[in-house]
């Protein structure tokens, strides 16, 4: 009998906390997001406690396809060398590809040397351009305004799309490049801070309102956004969109099939 977890279309939240203070404190989780998408097992932003999470929740590493990193601050990619070597079994196994932007592998890389040797293959990221993993294809549609080179990605499964939007500041090519039938949204501010390259409250209301995908998911909360309640902001959202709107728990498991509903 067919395993059906295994054909199901799935987002594992490993984490839903950014930002410097909530992943130093660890009140939410930082181990970013496990995409399971017609069976092929894709990591994106192994941040701290990845592989404590990922395992705590039965997720094996050694059956991911690959790793993708958004940019290389230590929320998105402090757990890249202990998940690369544990997608490779040490090193025993020659598997597994990780996408990354250029700046992540120059001054002070985030990735060991020794441990590129254990990949298939690493290839970078740039502004515009196409990917594959498997039967699983992906853009990177637009380089963020974020402190580091900063891409968010748009899958294409056989079935679905699905678009996460990594940590920018907000600006118009934002609603040009991200239209999916699923909309993840790192917002790590409440209110808007002019000074800091994040999304805000405002900032995702506005991106949900214009892109109208069928669900959108809110992850990668900062304190303030933390004390703030997001499943009540969420909850107001979807009043005020017309779009069902989610606030990620860490945990959390969504199954692509809600699209279709």
């Amino acid at each position: 009998m067919e395993n059906k977890n295994l054909l199901s279309d799935t987002i594992t939240f490993l984490g839903t906390g950014g930002a410097r203070i909530m992943v130093s404190t660890q009140i939410l989780a930082s181990g970013g997001l496990w995409l399971n998408l017609s069976g092929i097992e894709i990591l994106i932003d192994p941040g701290p406690g990845c592989i404590v999470q990922s395992t705590k929740r039965k997720l094996r590493a050694d059956k991911l396809s690959a790793i993708i990193l958004s940019h290389r601050h230590l929320d998105h990619s402090a757990d890249i060398n202990i998940m690369a070597e544990a997608m490779t079994q040490g090193g025993f196994k020659h598997r597994g590809w990780l996408f990354t932007p250029a700046d992540a592998l120059e001054n002070e890389p985030v990735i060991f040397s020794y441990l590129k040797s254990y990949l298939e293959g690493i290839e970078v990221l740039e502004e515009g351009k196409s990917y594959s993993i498997g039967n699983i294809s992906f853009t990177t549609p637009i380089r963020h305004i974020h402190p580091v080179e900063t891409y968010g990605m748009l899958f294409k499964t056989r079935e679905h799309t699905l678009s996460y939007i990594a940590d920018t500041r907000y600006f118009d090519g934002l609603l040009k490049s991200y239209g999916s039938e699923l909309l993840i949204i790192n917002v790590v501010f409440f209110e808007p801070k002019p000074a800091f390259d994040h999304l805000s409250v405002p900032d995702a209301k506005r991106i949900i309102t214009e892109l109208k995908p069928k669900v959108a998911i809110l992850t990668h909360f900062g304190m303030p956004m933390w004390q703030a309640r997001p499943w009540e902001i969420a909850q107001r959202l979807s009043q005020e969109t017309g779009v069902r709107v989610i606030s990620a728990r860490d945990g959390m498991r969504f199954d692509l099939s809600q699209l279709d509903s």
